[in-house]
């Protein structure tokens, strides 16, 4: 009998039981088949299947780049798969694989339940990956082998009482020139609620303050934060979402956002539960100061899987909201007159760079910035004479007509 030598097996894979499926979560039963064709006559002497999740971080830090990398196993299952159901042994005591004939075995195993399973994620420097591998052994030849992926994601409801109750946070910062006192900025800020899903809109009420002598520009934009950790160092990766801003605060003004939004784009889950790997969401709302750092306020934010169902809080967050926007209520004072303003009608007189609105590339587009002209006296010309009312009768006294 002539056998197949190594690595000529037509057909070696591993096939679900619902290929459509796009991600399993615990308790769930995941179950398929293995399916086998030789070309030509081939030993065996037996087929296990293994299955098993873990989280891994690697990279390389400290001043000598050495390697750091650890790893966190949350899934290991494995099955001996029957071959004496479908396979006949030769006089060696071999299974034997007929040539041109599929064979397919069976396997299902559950899930641990919940609490022992972690998302599925791939970030820069880890991951956290599941997979089904199937190991073909054949005597003396080598084991054949060959795996499939698996995606995990855990459910996680933003309608948690802990999720629904809003955040809010007010920050202040002194801004100086040449080390001398220069007024200050501040952000007050709040959302209505913690957790949100993939789609729904954040709303923003704000309240922004400027007393220095620079215009400054409110900007808001959900980010996230990944953590990874690795023999006792953890290393931190920060990365801008989406954003959206408002207009610019001249000195002396104030500025409200009320019910502002921003979407939350496509984003994995809140990773939870993993021992080292994290990743976070916040809403970084924040002013940006030219010749200064940007003043910086951030509010939790939870990304989850089952979406808000408006019930329960909205009472709540609208009671928030119109409190936060009546603690807001004081405004700049009123205008000056246009009497105390000079006239600078000109739109080609030469005109001063006043600041280049620039921030770390996410308004590399803009040209120029903005703009403010260099003051020059012009006299104004007199005002009207004051006048009052008169009476008609002693500026045009009645004529006395004599008749005779």
């Amino acid at each position: 009998m002539v056998l197949s030598p190594v690595n000529k097996m037509a057909v070696f894979q591993l096939v679900f039981s619902d290929p459509g499926r796009s991600f399993y979560s615990s308790g769930d039963k995941l179950s398929g088949s293995v399916q086998l064709k030789a070309a030509l006559p081939c030993r065996v002497t037996g087929l296990r299947v293994t299955a098993a999740g873990c989280a891994r971080v690697d990279y390389r830090g400290g001043k000598k780049l050495k390697s750091r990398s650890q790893e966190v196993e949350y899934l290991k299952y494995e099955e001996e798969l029957r071959l004496e159901e479908k396979l006949t042994r030769d006089s060696d005591g071999y299974f034997l694989l007929q040539p041109d004939q599929t064979y397919s075995f069976q396997f299902g195993f559950e899930l641990p339940a919940a609490g022992h399973l972690v998302s599925s994620y791939k970030g820069k420097f880890g991951y956290v990956r599941y997979y089904v591998r199937a190991v073909l052994d054949r005597s003396p030849q080598g084991a054949l082998q060959c795996e499939r992926e698996f995606e995990v994601e855990e459910p996680l409801d933003v309608n948690r009482p802990e999720l629904l109750a809003p955040a809010a946070a007010s920050k202040q910062k002194k801004v100086t020139c040449m080390f001398i006192p220069d007024g200050q900025v501040s952000i007050s800020a709040q959302i209505d609620r913690k957790g949100f899903c993939e789609g729904e809109e954040i709303s923003i009420n704000a309240k922004f303050e400027n007393t220095c002598s620079r215009i400054v520009v409110p900007k808001a934009a959900i980010i996230a934060k990944h953590s990874y950790l690795a023999n006792g160092r953890t290393k931190e990766s920060r990365q801008k979402l989406s954003a959206v801003r408002g207009n610019h605060i001249i000195s002396g003004m104030c500025d409200i956002w009320q019910g502002k939004t921003i979407r939350v784009p496509k984003l994995r889950p809140t990773l939870l539960g993993c021992d080292i790997i994290k990743v976070d969401y916040a809403l970084m709302i924040y002013l940006h100061i030219p010749g200064s750092e940007k003043l910086i306020l951030e509010l939790p934010l939870v990304i989850g899987t089952i979406p808000f169902s408006g019930v329960g809080s909205r009472t709540s967050s609208m009671s928030s909201q119109v409190e936060s926007l009546s603690s807001w209520s004081s405004f700049p004072s009123a205008p000056p007159s246009y009497s105390d303003i000079h006239r600078d009608l000109r739109v080609d007189g030469p005109r001063t760079p006043l600041l280049l609105d620039y921030d770390g590339g996410e308004d590399d587009e803009e040209e120029g910035g903005l703009f403010m002209r260099a003051p020059e006296m012009y006299h104004l010309p007199p005002p009207p004479p004051a006048y009052t009312e008169v009476d008609q009768d002693t500026v045009n006294p009645p004529r006395v007509v004599h008749v005779f």
